[in-house]
């Protein structure tokens, strides 16, 4: 784990379980730094970062027991983080918003810790990759189709396309989705997980869950990495921060830099 702290936070602060992307078979705490400090930044909220064991040579489940262990050190060891265990967010971007939903699923089955909100950006949930955008979107060199179906291989090893697969290893596959905390949902219209992000999107409204989804005209699988200036990337940065904050009952800056 790695945790950042904003300058003047106080004890009691909210706190944010970021785990990183990278399809379970790459990414790493150091290559999310900045994204993580800018999170705690934009936030004021603690950000906990996440170093989960990766696949091929970890399959499942060593990254979904990695980061449950985690979100259960942050709860247990609120006293010395100074946090307070009632307001702690999980925040996952693509593959980190598989492992993020399924620990939720975990933390839900297994009666804690308390989970605050559940951030899913471009969430990769799905190791079937059945639906038309995971087709139709080719990745723009970010993230292909090959590249999503090798990364669950990886992962899934011999279970691979089979009915063997756990919800906690592919939340998608979850026929149980309430008792979840509220959700926000972003995906960009030309990323290869918009449908699968979308219809969870939907089944959570359906199981009772309070959900924020947003589609993205023009957006693409890790489109923000390629260009982080963008007008886009940076309007949806900041919806993002604000739902956060909403969500941990953290005061709203007086004015927040939402473009050029």
């Amino acid at each position: 784990m790695r945790v950042y702290r904003p300058a003047g936070s106080t004890v009691s602060a909210p706190c944010i379980c970021y785990v990183h992307g990278g399809g379970m078979v790459t990414g790493s705490v150091d290559g999310d730094d900045a994204k993580a400090a800018e999170l705690a930044r934009a936030t004021n909220c603690v950000v906990a970062s996440v170093e989960y064991r990766l696949a091929p040579e970890n399959p499942y489940p060593a990254a979904i027991d990695d980061c449950f262990a985690a979100l259960s050190w942050i709860a247990e060891g609120r006293h010395e983080l100074r946090i307070d265990p009632r307001r702690i967010a999980l925040y996952g971007p693509s593959a980190g918003g598989c492992l993020a939903t399924a620990t939720t699923l975990l933390a839900r089955d297994r009666g804690g810790p308390e989970i605050a909100c559940l951030m899913l950006v471009s969430p990769m949930l799905d190791d079937r990759a059945s639906t038309p955008s995971s087709f139709a979107n080719t990745g723009f060199g970010a993230w292909s189709r090959e590249a999503n179906l090798q990364a669950w291989e990886a992962y899934l090893g011999e279970d691979f396309g089979t009915d063997r697969v756990s919800p906690y290893a592919a939340p998608a596959r979850a026929d149980d989705l309430t008792r979840l905390p509220p959700t926000y949902v972003d995906v960009g219209d030309l990323d290869l997980f918009r449908d699968e992000a979308m219809d969870f999107a939907q089944r959570l409204m359906r199981a009772g869950v309070p959900v924020e989804l947003y589609v993205y005209p023009g957006g693409i699988h890790g489109g923000e990495n390629l260009a982080p200036s963008a007008d886009l990337t940076v309007r949806v940065r900041s919806r993002r921060h604000s739902a956060l904050r909403r969500a941990l009952r953290v005061p709203s800056p007086a004015a927040e830099h939402t473009g050029p």
